[in-house]
């Protein structure tokens, strides 16, 4: 299969990489032209991914879109959140079937996912998200993973499925887009929360309570938004949850940590050198939530916390102070 991934970032490189050991004859695009001229001639993704070679049948390419996806059979949009829809509008003429990796809420106006923005966009193409726990790093090191091709489109899901399931990767399906993106979305905000924990030291009972809770406002949330709640029970949900909540690869679960240190959010967000979602995002669920009337605590928490607000320590006591109720979603 002909694959262009677009984004040359830790994730877009990582499964760029893991397709072409699959066999297919993936192009990755990067928008930086001097960082696709470096990757050519070291071989290797020296600013995201420093010890992953890149196999010798991977494409590099850069400048405009249209000449480097014309011919393809996939698309795979690996930028952040923010540049989605300039590159769903960008890529609609073309006609061909995409997805994109990125997770999150845009951030300002109406903080729509993935797919209300495809659809703000009216790019009338088949579209999926391909989502779950996993770390780049992992992924490209060849370490086992499972993840989700979510899409409405039954082939565009198969065609997923074709492109990047093997013996390290495994790929299930699923129709529920926007339970796989809101798992995707929320997960990396309830990571800062679960950072901010480890953090203070606060033990394994409250980050076991903070996960949990966490899953319930997550699933609350898609619910209201059209997802199933099984789904949050999946990879894309609990799992996801799990992995960028506890692992120490987590750019959102770090920021907690280091604010939970004494760093401003500004001294956190520099020391990543990569996107944390959860940072720009936060705001965005929790009015998208207000909205929704979906009630959001520990989200609630972390912005306050990220607005500054409140101190790490009173942020845990807000949470803790509030008012019993039942436990389920």
């Amino acid at each position: 299969m002909k694959i262009a991934v677009l984004g040359a970032g830790a994730w877009g490189t990582a499964l760029a990489v893991h397709a072409s050991r699959l066999g297919h004859a993936v192009t990755l695009w990067a928008r930086d032209a001097t960082q696709a001229e470096h990757m050519q001639a070291q071989r290797v993704n020296a600013r995201y991914l420093p010890d992953t070679p890149l196999p010798a049948e991977l494409a590099l390419a850069s400048g405009p879109l249209a000449p480097v996806c014309a011919t393809q059979e996939l698309l795979v949009i690996a930028t952040p959140m923010a540049a989605l829809r300039a590159m769903l509008a960008e890529l609609a003429p073309l006609g061909l079937p995409l997805a994109w990796l990125c997770k999150g809420f845009e951030a300002g106006g109406a903080g729509l996912l993935g797919h209300e923005i495809h659809q703000a966009v009216g790019a009338g193409v088949p579209f999926g998200v391909l989502s779950g726990p996993s770390f780049a790093q992992e992924v490209a090191a060849g370490q086992p993973t499972a993840l989700v091709a979510a899409s409405a489109d039954a082939a565009l899901r198969e065609r997923l499925v074709l492109a990047f399931h093997g013996a390290t990767l495994r790929v299930y399906s699923s129709d529920d887009v926007p339970g796989v993106e809101v798992g995707g979305a929320v997960k990396n905000v309830l990571a800062i929360a679960t950072g901010l924990c480890d953090g203070l030291a606060l033990g394994l009972n409250a980050r076991a309570a903070l996960v949990t809770r966490g899953l319930a406002e997550m699933t609350r949330l898609g619910l209201a938004l059209g997802a199933r709640a099984e789904t949050f029970m999946g990879l894309s949900g609990l799992g996801d949850l799990v992995l960028t909540a506890t692992g120490d690869l987590s750019r959102n679960r770090k920021v907690g940590l280091l604010l939970a240190r004494g760093m401003s959010l500004a001294e956190a967000v520099a020391s990543l050198g990569h996107v944390a979602e959860g940072v720009y995002s936060a705001r965005t669920v929790l009015a998208r939530a207000a909205a929704l009337g979906v009630h959001m605590p520990i989200t609630e928490s972390v912005v306050a916390l990220l607005d500054g607000q409140v101190q790490p320590q009173e942020a845990v006591a807000t949470l803790m102070g509030r008012e019993p109720t039942a436990d389920g979603v």
